[in-house]
Protein backbone atom coordinates (compact mmCIF):
# COMPACT_ATOMS: atom_id res chain seq x y z
CA UNK A 1 0.00 0.00 0.00
CA UNK A 2 1.23 3.51 -1.01
CA UNK A 3 2.26 5.50 1.75
CA UNK A 4 -0.26 8.52 0.82
CA UNK A 5 -2.96 5.66 0.70
CA UNK A 6 -1.89 4.65 4.50
CA UNK A 7 -1.88 8.48 6.02
CA UNK A 8 -5.46 8.56 3.98
CA UNK A 9 -6.98 5.48 5.63
CA UNK A 10 -6.37 6.86 9.40
CA UNK A 11 -7.58 10.50 7.92
CA UNK A 12 -11.08 8.63 6.83
CA UNK A 13 -11.54 6.72 9.93
CA UNK A 14 -11.18 10.60 11.52
CA UNK A 15 -13.63 11.69 9.10
CA UNK A 16 -15.95 8.85 10.04
CA UNK A 17 -15.84 9.11 13.52
CA UNK A 18 -16.23 13.11 13.33
CA UNK A 19 -19.52 13.23 10.91
CA UNK A 20 -21.08 9.57 13.29
CA UNK A 21 -24.73 10.55 15.03
CA UNK A 22 -26.35 8.27 16.47
CA UNK A 23 -29.67 8.73 17.42
CA UNK A 24 -30.20 6.15 20.52
CA UNK A 25 -28.28 4.37 23.10
CA UNK A 26 -27.65 1.42 21.18
CA UNK A 27 -26.09 3.37 18.22
CA UNK A 28 -24.32 4.75 20.90
CA UNK A 29 -23.24 1.70 21.98
CA UNK A 30 -22.42 0.75 17.99
CA UNK A 31 -20.01 3.41 18.14
CA UNK A 32 -17.80 3.07 21.31
CA UNK A 33 -17.54 -0.91 19.88
CA UNK A 34 -16.39 0.17 16.91
CA UNK A 35 -13.77 3.02 17.84
CA UNK A 36 -12.96 2.46 21.35
CA UNK A 37 -13.59 -1.63 21.76
CA UNK A 38 -11.13 -4.53 22.42
CA UNK A 39 -11.38 -4.73 18.74
CA UNK A 40 -11.97 -1.58 17.69
CA UNK A 41 -10.66 -0.27 13.57
CA UNK A 42 -8.20 2.11 15.37
CA UNK A 43 -6.34 -0.60 16.83
CA UNK A 44 -5.96 -2.27 13.14
CA UNK A 45 -4.57 1.32 11.85
CA UNK A 46 -1.38 0.84 14.31
CA UNK A 47 -0.60 -2.28 12.01
CA UNK A 48 -0.18 -0.11 9.47
CA UNK A 49 3.12 1.90 10.68
CA UNK A 50 4.97 -1.32 9.62
CA UNK A 51 4.13 -0.02 5.58
CA UNK A 52 5.68 3.66 6.75
CA UNK A 53 8.94 4.95 5.77
CA UNK A 54 11.34 5.68 8.92
CA UNK A 55 11.34 9.37 8.57
CA UNK A 56 7.40 9.58 8.68
CA UNK A 57 6.34 6.64 11.61
CA UNK A 58 6.69 9.69 14.41
CA UNK A 59 4.22 11.70 11.67
CA UNK A 60 2.05 8.52 11.36
CA UNK A 61 1.75 7.47 14.97
CA UNK A 62 0.26 11.13 15.94
CA UNK A 63 -2.17 10.75 13.02
CA UNK A 64 -3.44 7.67 14.50
CA UNK A 65 -3.15 8.87 18.18
CA UNK A 66 -5.37 11.58 16.94
CA UNK A 67 -7.93 9.23 15.78
CA UNK A 68 -8.59 8.03 19.42
CA UNK A 69 -8.74 11.01 20.79
CA UNK A 70 -10.98 12.07 18.29
CA UNK A 71 -12.89 8.75 19.01
CA UNK A 72 -13.26 9.45 22.68
CA UNK A 73 -14.18 12.65 22.86
CA UNK A 74 -16.61 12.04 20.24
CA UNK A 75 -18.46 9.38 22.55
CA UNK A 76 -18.27 11.99 25.23
CA UNK A 77 -19.98 14.56 23.61
CA UNK A 78 -22.38 12.05 22.11
CA UNK A 79 -23.45 10.23 25.43
CA UNK A 80 -23.93 13.81 26.92
CA UNK A 81 -26.08 14.80 24.46
CA UNK A 82 -27.74 11.45 24.72
CA UNK A 83 -28.31 11.65 27.96
CA UNK A 84 -29.83 15.26 28.27
CA UNK A 85 -32.34 14.36 25.62
CA UNK A 86 -33.90 11.37 27.78
CA UNK A 87 -33.47 13.44 31.13
CA UNK A 88 -36.02 16.44 28.39
CA UNK A 89 -37.81 13.56 27.71
CA UNK A 90 -38.94 12.69 30.50
CA UNK A 91 -39.38 16.01 32.63
CA UNK A 92 -42.06 16.23 29.53
CA UNK A 93 -43.33 12.98 31.09
CA UNK A 94 -44.26 14.84 34.65
CA UNK A 95 -47.77 16.50 35.04
CA UNK A 96 -46.67 19.53 37.24
CA UNK A 97 -50.06 20.23 37.74
CA UNK A 98 -50.49 16.55 39.77
CA UNK A 99 -50.17 17.30 43.35
CA UNK A 100 -47.68 15.71 45.32
CA UNK A 101 -47.20 12.33 46.95
CA UNK A 102 -47.41 12.38 50.41
CA UNK A 103 -44.36 12.25 52.65
CA UNK A 104 -44.50 10.52 56.19
CA UNK A 105 -43.81 12.87 58.78
CA UNK A 106 -42.24 11.62 62.26
CA UNK A 107 -42.81 12.68 65.58
CA UNK A 108 -41.05 13.08 68.69
CA UNK A 109 -41.33 9.82 71.09
CA UNK A 110 -44.29 10.32 73.92
CA UNK A 111 -41.67 10.06 76.59
CA UNK A 112 -38.92 12.74 74.92
CA UNK A 113 -42.50 15.16 74.81
CA UNK A 114 -43.03 14.56 78.34
CA UNK A 115 -39.32 14.79 79.19
CA UNK A 116 -39.12 18.40 77.54
CA UNK A 117 -42.26 19.25 78.95
CA UNK A 118 -40.84 19.20 82.61
CA UNK A 119 -37.59 20.59 81.37
CA UNK A 120 -38.91 23.83 80.07
CA UNK A 121 -41.37 24.04 83.36
CA UNK A 122 -38.31 24.37 85.82
CA UNK A 123 -36.04 26.02 83.51
CA UNK A 124 -38.42 29.27 83.61
CA UNK A 125 -37.75 28.98 87.12
CA UNK A 126 -34.07 28.79 86.90
CA UNK A 127 -33.31 25.54 86.86
CA UNK A 128 -30.08 24.37 84.39
CA UNK A 129 -29.75 20.71 83.01
CA UNK A 130 -27.26 18.46 84.21
CA UNK A 131 -26.16 14.88 82.77
CA UNK A 132 -24.15 12.47 83.68
CA UNK A 133 -23.35 8.61 82.69
CA UNK A 134 -25.03 5.91 82.80
CA UNK A 135 -22.91 3.73 83.60
CA UNK A 136 -21.75 5.12 86.52
CA UNK A 137 -19.45 3.98 89.87
CA UNK A 138 -20.60 2.64 92.86
CA UNK A 139 -19.51 5.70 94.83
CA UNK A 140 -21.53 8.44 92.63
CA UNK A 141 -24.56 6.28 92.34
CA UNK A 142 -24.76 4.56 96.31
CA UNK A 143 -22.13 5.82 98.65
CA UNK A 144 -22.22 9.83 98.09
CA UNK A 145 -26.16 9.32 98.18
CA UNK A 146 -25.98 8.21 102.01
CA UNK A 147 -26.31 4.34 100.79
CA UNK A 148 -22.98 2.42 101.69
CA UNK A 149 -22.57 -0.60 101.30
CA UNK A 150 -24.38 -2.78 103.74
CA UNK A 151 -27.45 0.09 103.46
CA UNK A 152 -30.75 -2.24 103.51
CA UNK A 153 -32.30 0.69 101.13
CA UNK A 154 -29.62 -1.02 98.27
CA UNK A 155 -31.94 -4.09 97.72
CA UNK A 156 -34.81 -1.59 96.44
CA UNK A 157 -32.12 -0.32 93.69
CA UNK A 158 -31.13 -3.70 92.79
CA UNK A 159 -29.58 -3.21 89.18
CA UNK A 160 -27.14 -4.41 86.62
CA UNK A 161 -23.23 -4.98 87.35
CA UNK A 162 -20.22 -4.82 85.05
CA UNK A 163 -19.01 -8.54 84.63
CA UNK A 164 -15.09 -6.89 85.15
CA UNK A 165 -16.13 -4.55 87.51
CA UNK A 166 -18.25 -4.50 90.36
CA UNK A 167 -17.26 -1.26 91.59
CA UNK A 168 -19.21 -0.12 87.95
CA UNK A 169 -22.66 -0.44 87.17
CA UNK A 170 -25.91 0.66 85.27
CA UNK A 171 -27.34 3.82 87.32
CA UNK A 172 -30.09 3.13 89.40
CA UNK A 173 -31.40 7.05 89.56
CA UNK A 174 -29.88 10.11 88.53
CA UNK A 175 -29.02 11.29 91.75
CA UNK A 176 -25.53 10.46 90.93
CA UNK A 177 -25.67 13.19 88.02
CA UNK A 178 -26.25 15.21 91.84
CA UNK A 179 -23.09 14.10 93.23
CA UNK A 180 -21.17 14.76 90.62
CA UNK A 181 -22.88 17.90 90.43
CA UNK A 182 -22.35 19.01 94.42
CA UNK A 183 -18.33 17.57 93.93
CA UNK A 184 -17.16 19.69 90.60
CA UNK A 185 -19.51 22.97 91.72
CA UNK A 186 -20.13 25.07 94.36
CA UNK A 187 -23.44 26.62 95.81
CA UNK A 188 -25.86 27.70 94.72
CA UNK A 189 -26.98 24.88 92.86
CA UNK A 190 -30.15 24.44 90.98
CA UNK A 191 -30.63 21.71 88.86
CA UNK A 192 -32.41 19.08 87.11
CA UNK A 193 -31.07 15.78 85.71
CA UNK A 194 -33.21 14.19 83.11
CA UNK A 195 -32.17 10.73 81.59
CA UNK A 196 -32.15 7.18 81.57
CA UNK A 197 -32.18 4.46 84.59
CA UNK A 198 -32.25 0.74 85.24
CA UNK A 199 -33.48 -1.42 88.03
CA UNK A 200 -33.19 -5.29 88.28
CA UNK A 201 -37.21 -5.62 88.02
CA UNK A 202 -39.82 -8.03 86.40
CA UNK A 203 -41.12 -6.17 83.44
CA UNK A 204 -44.96 -5.95 84.04
CA UNK A 205 -47.54 -3.14 82.65
CA UNK A 206 -46.22 -0.83 85.74
CA UNK A 207 -42.85 -1.39 85.98
CA UNK A 208 -39.49 -1.85 83.63
CA UNK A 209 -36.04 -2.94 83.41
CA UNK A 210 -35.16 0.68 82.15
CA UNK A 211 -36.82 3.70 82.94
CA UNK A 212 -36.52 7.45 83.09
CA UNK A 213 -36.16 9.98 85.47
CA UNK A 214 -35.82 13.36 86.00
CA UNK A 215 -34.45 14.46 89.55
CA UNK A 216 -33.55 17.60 91.08
CA UNK A 217 -31.45 19.33 93.09
CA UNK A 218 -31.31 23.14 94.95
CA UNK A 219 -29.15 23.97 97.49
CA UNK A 220 -28.06 27.31 98.88
CA UNK A 221 -28.29 29.58 102.27
CA UNK A 222 -31.55 29.20 103.99
CA UNK A 223 -32.95 26.38 101.73
CA UNK A 224 -36.22 25.36 103.65
CA UNK A 225 -38.76 23.07 103.35
CA UNK A 226 -41.82 25.67 102.58
CA UNK A 227 -39.41 26.59 98.99
CA UNK A 228 -39.27 22.97 97.78
CA UNK A 229 -43.29 22.53 98.59
CA UNK A 230 -43.90 25.60 96.54
CA UNK A 231 -41.67 24.74 93.87
CA UNK A 232 -43.50 21.36 93.58
CA UNK A 233 -47.07 23.07 93.84
CA UNK A 234 -45.61 25.03 90.77
CA UNK A 235 -44.50 22.20 88.89
CA UNK A 236 -47.90 20.35 89.47
CA UNK A 237 -50.34 23.47 87.94
CA UNK A 238 -47.89 23.88 85.48
CA UNK A 239 -47.90 20.17 84.14
CA UNK A 240 -51.40 18.98 84.75
CA UNK A 241 -53.45 22.36 85.37
CA UNK A 242 -53.97 25.38 87.35
CA UNK A 243 -57.11 24.05 89.54
CA UNK A 244 -54.35 20.83 90.61
CA UNK A 245 -53.89 20.69 94.41
CA UNK A 246 -50.84 18.57 95.98
CA UNK A 247 -50.75 16.94 99.58
CA UNK A 248 -47.52 15.30 100.97
CA UNK A 249 -46.87 12.31 102.97
CA UNK A 250 -44.07 11.42 105.41
CA UNK A 251 -41.67 8.97 103.23
CA UNK A 252 -38.53 7.37 103.41
CA UNK A 253 -35.59 8.02 101.15
CA UNK A 254 -31.95 7.33 102.93
CA UNK A 255 -30.65 10.86 101.23
CA UNK A 256 -33.51 13.41 102.63
CA UNK A 257 -34.42 14.35 105.37
CA UNK A 258 -37.00 14.72 106.39
CA UNK A 259 -39.03 13.24 103.12
CA UNK A 260 -42.03 13.28 101.64
CA UNK A 261 -44.22 11.35 98.89
CA UNK A 262 -46.29 14.05 96.58
CA UNK A 263 -49.84 13.44 95.14
CA UNK A 264 -51.55 15.52 93.18
CA UNK A 265 -55.71 15.42 94.05
CA UNK A 266 -56.63 14.15 90.20
CA UNK A 267 -60.30 13.75 91.10
CA UNK A 268 -63.11 10.93 91.36
CA UNK A 269 -65.03 12.50 88.17
CA UNK A 270 -64.54 8.87 85.88
CA UNK A 271 -64.75 5.14 86.40
CA UNK A 272 -60.84 5.35 85.40
CA UNK A 273 -60.11 8.15 88.11
CA UNK A 274 -60.98 5.49 90.63
CA UNK A 275 -59.28 2.91 89.74
CA UNK A 276 -55.58 4.73 89.22
CA UNK A 277 -56.18 6.90 92.15
CA UNK A 278 -58.03 3.76 94.53
CA UNK A 279 -60.77 5.46 95.29
CA UNK A 280 -59.28 8.20 97.22
CA UNK A 281 -58.99 10.67 94.41
CA UNK A 282 -55.01 11.50 95.35
CA UNK A 283 -52.11 10.27 92.60
CA UNK A 284 -48.42 9.89 93.87
CA UNK A 285 -46.54 11.22 91.19
CA UNK A 286 -43.05 11.97 92.70
CA UNK A 287 -40.39 11.87 95.83
CA UNK A 288 -38.89 14.68 97.27
CA UNK A 289 -37.23 15.68 100.89
CA UNK A 290 -34.62 18.13 102.61
CA UNK A 291 -31.28 16.47 101.45
CA UNK A 292 -29.32 14.76 104.09
CA UNK A 293 -26.24 16.80 105.76
CA UNK A 294 -24.52 13.56 105.17
CA UNK A 295 -25.34 14.29 101.75
CA UNK A 296 -23.67 17.89 101.80
CA UNK A 297 -20.59 16.43 103.61
CA UNK A 298 -19.71 13.81 101.24
CA UNK A 299 -19.46 16.16 98.68
CA UNK A 300 -17.68 18.35 100.38
CA UNK A 301 -20.22 20.76 101.13
CA UNK A 302 -20.63 22.68 104.39
CA UNK A 303 -23.65 21.42 106.05
CA UNK A 304 -23.61 23.86 108.65
CA UNK A 305 -24.00 26.91 106.41
CA UNK A 306 -26.24 25.32 103.31
CA UNK A 307 -29.36 23.71 102.97
CA UNK A 308 -31.03 21.99 100.05
CA UNK A 309 -33.98 20.20 98.32
CA UNK A 310 -34.42 17.33 96.13
CA UNK A 311 -37.02 15.73 93.88
CA UNK A 312 -37.25 12.89 91.58
CA UNK A 313 -40.06 11.82 89.04
CA UNK A 314 -40.25 9.29 86.58
CA UNK A 315 -40.73 10.12 83.09
CA UNK A 316 -42.89 7.09 82.22
CA UNK A 317 -45.28 7.59 85.28
CA UNK A 318 -45.97 11.19 84.13
CA UNK A 319 -46.56 10.38 80.39
CA UNK A 320 -48.84 7.50 81.88
CA UNK A 321 -50.95 10.49 83.04
CA UNK A 322 -50.85 13.38 80.48
CA UNK A 323 -51.40 10.14 77.79
CA UNK A 324 -53.87 7.88 79.61
CA UNK A 325 -51.66 5.29 78.58
CA UNK A 326 -51.92 1.70 80.79
CA UNK A 327 -48.84 0.00 79.86
CA UNK A 328 -45.51 0.74 80.28
CA UNK A 329 -44.41 -1.63 78.01
CA UNK A 330 -45.79 0.18 74.90
CA UNK A 331 -43.24 2.88 75.26
CA UNK A 332 -40.77 0.72 74.59
CA UNK A 333 -41.95 -2.08 72.00
CA UNK A 334 -41.63 0.98 68.84
CA UNK A 335 -44.64 0.01 67.52
CA UNK A 336 -45.63 2.57 65.21
CA UNK A 337 -49.40 1.71 65.48
CA UNK A 338 -48.99 3.47 69.16
CA UNK A 339 -46.43 5.84 68.48
CA UNK A 340 -48.54 7.41 65.53
CA UNK A 341 -51.47 8.70 68.03
CA UNK A 342 -49.46 11.19 69.43
CA UNK A 343 -49.34 12.85 65.96
CA UNK A 344 -51.85 13.21 63.12
CA UNK A 345 -49.19 12.63 60.80
CA UNK A 346 -45.78 10.09 61.78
Amino acid sequence: MAVIETFDKVQAVIDEINGSEPKTAADLEQFRIQYLGSKNVIKSLFGLIKEVPNEQKREFGQLVNKAKNTAEAKFEVLKTALESAADEAQAADIDLSAPGEPQALGSRHPLTTTMNRIIRIFERIGFVVEEGPEIEDDWHNFTAMNTPEDHPARDMQDTFYLLNNTEMLLRTHTSSVQARTMTSQKPPIRIIAPGRVYRNETISARSHAQFHQVEGLYIDENVSFADMKQTLLYFAKEMYGPDKEIRLRPSYFPFTEPSAEMDVYWGLETETDYRITKGTGWLEILGCGMVDPNVLENCGIDSEKYTGFAFGMGIERQAMLLYDVGDIRLFFENDVRFLKQFKSAF
